[in-house]
């Protein structure tokens, strides 16, 4: 039931914009997850404006998702395409916009929910001038994702120290899985209130086909069995993990065997050069003749996906949480994930799926090979995946909780003293 209006409140996602189609470059579960969030919010009442960067001079300055919610884009920097790691210094124009949009438009924000430690710097100026409150969700931790990475950015140092300082100076973080908040404490601060809120998923669009539908739809017969990876194409995903997975399992001598790993790319930009690099390891392994390359997935698109597959692999190097994973477990589908972060939370081991060590493909190999040789069970986990879902990670639920901590919030006076982060 829809409830009274609340008050004004801003969602921060300066480079994931919630608008924008799933799986281009740089949109993935963040901009899932502010979208979804953002709705939800708003049919529990709240006034709901999504900030994000404009990446393109043709799109629209503001996108209307219902009739209290919408995206904002704000121009900062030029009107095109701009990798993450090279926006910090466009971030002052982006506060100085959204300032400019308030008084413009004579709007109060009474919160602003940032995300990302990009979103993260701008709520903090924006508390400086603003009698605001500051929530913050990290999506990912500089702390942990440099640990898996050969090569440190120049702006690592920069990144690291806005995270520390969000950590200790904002309202409330929002943790999405006891892990994530654990690796907060160990990694980055002792300091800060923390509560953790999962993601979550529409679990009346996925689940929403039954099996035999998804494959008709698709042209797959029920005898064959299919993998299935969904996510953009990123070294740190780690695909390269379930090709050679794929490769060493017994099933691959299943001629019934199909891998399908749904994802979007550009050429020449880092999606497309890991789609190359992926199909190169593909026909090294000789493993062609087995996987398909549908690209970007839509919406309308994935739950046939998902409900189509035997089991979801999602074999990332590291997930703070892996919407991918309730997708999945939402269509009755179970999931076989790496070890790591928000992955050891949605995932119940021998109960909804299985866990493997990180970049462990022989690992990856006999976990495939033990639920597609034994369909009854693969069907129980899949019972049980969906059930899990229903139960912990419904977008309702999810709001429900960030709307209680806003209103909360919102009835504490703002602090004297704000911490800051130079430029």
């Amino acid at each position: 039931m829809f409830s009274p209006i609340k008050k004004h409140i801003a969602l921060i996602s300066v480079h994931g914009d919630p608008a924008i189609e799933i799986g281009k470059e740089e949109a993935g579960g963040q901009n899932v997850y502010v979208r979804q969030v953002g709705k939800a919010l708003a049919q529990k009442g709240w006034l709901v404006d999504m900030f994000t960067r404009k990446a393109n001079s043709q799109q629209a300055t503001i996108v209307q998702h219902s009739p209290n919610c919408r995206t904002i884009r704000l121009t900062a920097g030029p009107e095109e395409f701009v990798p993450r790691d090279d926006i910090f210094a466009y971030l002052p124009e982006f506060v100085n916009k959204f300032l400019q949009f308030q008084q413009d438009n004579q709007i109060n924000y009474s919160l602003v929910h940032t995300n990302y430690w990009l979103s993260a710097w701008v709520g903090m100026q924006l508390k400086k001038t603003l009698d605001v409150k500051q929530v913050h969700t990290y999506h990912s931790l500089g702390a942990v994702k440099y640990k898996s990475v050969t090569t440190i950015p120049m702006i690592a140092t920069t990144r690291l120290g806005t995270e520390k300082a969000v950590l200790e100076s904002a309202d409330r973080i929002v943790a999405t899985s006891p892990q994530e908040r654990e690796h907060m404490r160990s990694l980055v601060s002792q300091k800060g209130e923390i509560d953790i809120i999962p993601c979550g998923t529409d679990i009346s669009h996925f689940g929403s086909i039954s099996r035999e539908a998804a494959r008709e739809k698709l042209g797959i017969d029920r005898e064959t069995q299919i993998i299935l990876y969904v996510g953009r194409f990123d070294k740190r995903k780690g695909i390269e993990t379930l090709v050679r997975a794929v490769g060493q399992s017994e099933t691959r001598k299943n001629n019934q065997l199909k891998l399908i790993i749904g994802g979007g790319f550009r050429p020449g930009h880092s999606d497309g050069k890991e789609h190359d690099r992926i199909a190169k390891i593909v026909n090294e392994l000789g493993l062609n003749d087995i996987t398909i390359f549908p690209g970007r997935l839509s919406r309308e698109a994935l739950p046939i996906y998902y409900t189509a597959a035997d089991l979801t692999v999602v074999p990332s190097h590291y997930e703070p949480f892996g919407l991918v994973t309730i997708e999945a477990m939402a269509c009755g589908t179970p999931v076989i994930g790496s070890d790591v972060g928000g992955l050891q939370f949605t995932i119940k081991p021998e109960v909804t799926g299985l866990l493997c060590p990180p970049k462990d493909s022989a690992a990856f190999a006999v976990a495939i090979d033990r639920i597609l040789s034994q369909p009854k069970w693969r069907n129980e986990l899949g019972i049980n995946a969906r059930k899990r879902v229903q139960e912990m990670f419904s977008w309702d639920g999810v709001a429900s909780q960030l709307s209680n901590l806003y209103l909360d919030l919102i009835k504490q006076p703002v602090a004297k003293e704000l911490s800051t982060v130079s430029a």
